[in-house]
């Protein structure tokens, strides 16, 4: 075993003031980020000794402290024509940048993640914190497929130009021919 301290090397490198050191504390050399984005996430979204359950999902980041909103969708899989239903019913408690303008028109785009994705879009609104949509779309797409993917929307202002102002997901691995109504956190879009 070689002794690598610099009283043994006298020409060496001093190790100790390298990141491979181990007596230096291993956070001066690591940042942390989120899953969500490429922001590094504070301290106190880590979890805690006592076992704190906050995830990184619930983490708002500093400087996006407002509510964004909730988007209300409602999914049915109609198995005997392997049909989904997606109703995207409504935004409640809506927030927008102040560049966006007053009242920009707002709509809802979806996308199925299948190794194809499936877009489709609601018809724009005129903005306001509840917007009511109450529009169905229907795929016919094997239960099988869908059960893998996940179902993202992203909230999309059309004037005064096109511009994602927030998004949120689902994972499609509970349908059923019984209609299920979700209410889904809209978040910052990611980078």
């Amino acid at each position: 075993v070689s002794d690598l301290r610099p009283s043994a090397l006298p020409g060496s490198l001093d190790v100790s003031r390298s990141m491979f050191d181990l007596r230096s504390p291993p956070h001066r050399f690591m940042k942390r980020y989120d899953s969500v984005s490429s922001v590094p996430s504070s301290t106190s979204s880590r979890k805690d000794s006592q076992g704190s359950n906050r995830s990184l999902d619930t983490i708002t980041l500093s400087g996006d402290e407002r509510d964004f909103g909730r988007l209300n969708v409602k999914l049915c899989y109609v198995s005997s024509v392997e049909q989904i239903w997606i109703t995207v019913s409504h935004c409640k408690d809506l927030s927008w940048p102040s560049s966006c303008g007053e009242n920009p028109r707002i709509c809802v785009k979806g996308i199925l993640t299948l190794p194809k994705p499936v877009h489709f879009k609601s018809s724009a609104k005129e903005g306001c914190s509840d917007i009511e949509f109450m529009e169905t779309f229907v795929f016919a797409i094997k239960l099988q497929s869908l059960q893998a993917v996940r179902l993202v929307f992203k909230i999309q202002t059309q004037t005064p130009r096109k511009k994602t102002i927030g998004e949120c997901s689902l994972a499609l691995r509970e349908l059923s021919s019984q209609e299920s109504s979700h209410w889904l956190d809209i978040s910052p879009p990611s980078k």
